[in-house]
């Protein structure tokens, strides 16, 4: 059967329609995405009404997708867009009543644990870390034998640092070094637990992907590459530092819907690489979306 997910994110909302297969088979057909970027729309910690019509738009032009398409079977989630928020009860009554979608909003931990349960649907791994750098939060994985042993989620994302801290469109020194503090703040008790040196560090979402992309561009690597070096990424992150018409000339080339909010992300990355001390960064195509479809509706059915 034909089963589509929608996952309303802090700068992203992502439509992904799959053909499934009991028990947990399913292959992606086509997938949809707006930069609804929802998490500046954020005011005294509640998302504003427009925020709130933001969210509804996006919704409604997935819908009209789906009508076209005939598929009936839709499951709408929302992550930190609508958790961490003051007003979730009201901002999710209003959008249900605008749209007819019921919308589950997931806790960080869910969210964590269903963007892992997703990512090995790809990568056959036993033993390493997993991280998801969203636009108002960062989930945080460590999984043992195979087994998930934490789940965290941290209050700091790619949209949210730039909205606190950048004043323009790049950041300038100043900028990244109140970023990097906020970040250290940020994943206080998470990052600093002791784990073996060298493990994979495994990371979804679309920061994760223009890292890659970035990486491929600036150290030329294979096309069919899906993982990052510390040094590669390091050099992709002192490319971008360096100056902010280098940062935007590269950024415009390759990812140009992530101009604002590609360096807070990468300065998050950087930051998991370094407190976990990971051997190499490994991006998978899957993630939260995949791993709510196959833990919440294919295991249900």
């Amino acid at each position: 059967m034909k089963q589509a997910v929608i996952d309303i994110g802090s700068n992203s909302m992502r439509l992904t329609v799959y053909e499934t297969t009991p028990p947990q088979i399913f292959r992606v057909l086509f997938k949809e995405k707006i930069m609804a970027g929802l998490a500046g729309y954020v005011e005294h910690n509640a998302l504003s009404p427009d925020g709130i019509e933001r969210a509804i738009l996006g919704l409604l032009s997935f819908r009209a997708t789906l009508s076209a398409l005939d598929i009936k079977a839709v499951a709408v989630f929302a992550t930190a867009s609508l958790r961490n928020v003051k007003n979730t009860d009201q901002a999710v009554a209003a959008i249900q009543r605008a749209t007819g979608y019921p919308i589950e909003v997931i806790s960080g931990e869910e969210e964590a644990a269903f963007g892992y349960a997703g990512a090995m649907q790809e990568l056959d791994l036993t033993d390493g870390l997993f991280v998801d750098i969203g636009g108002a939060s960062t989930e945080v994985v460590r999984f043992t034998g195979g087994v998930m042993e934490s789940a965290n989620s941290c209050p700091v994302g790619s949209l949210k640092l730039y909205r606190d801290f950048v004043r323009k469109i790049l950041p300038n020194k100043e900028a990244i070094h109140h970023m990097e503090k906020a970040i250290t703040m940020a994943t206080l008790g998470v990052v600093e637990r002791p784990v073996r040196q060298g493990l994979p560090l495994v990371c979804v979402g679309g920061t994760a992907r223009a890292a890659l992309k970035l990486a491929k561009r600036v150290c030329r690597l294979p096309e069919t590459s899906n993982s990052i070096t510390i040094g590669q990424l390091e050099r992709v992150c002192q490319e971008l530092c360096a100056s902010q018409k280098q940062a935007a000339d590269l950024i415009l080339k390759i990812e140009p819907e992530r101009i604002h909010t590609m360096i807070p992300g990468l300065l998050i990355l950087r930051h998991m690489v370094q407190g976990f001390g990971a051997g190499r960064v490994i991006v998978s195509q899957y993630g939260v979306r995949e791993g709510y479809l196959c833990q919440k509706i294919l295991k249900a059915s």
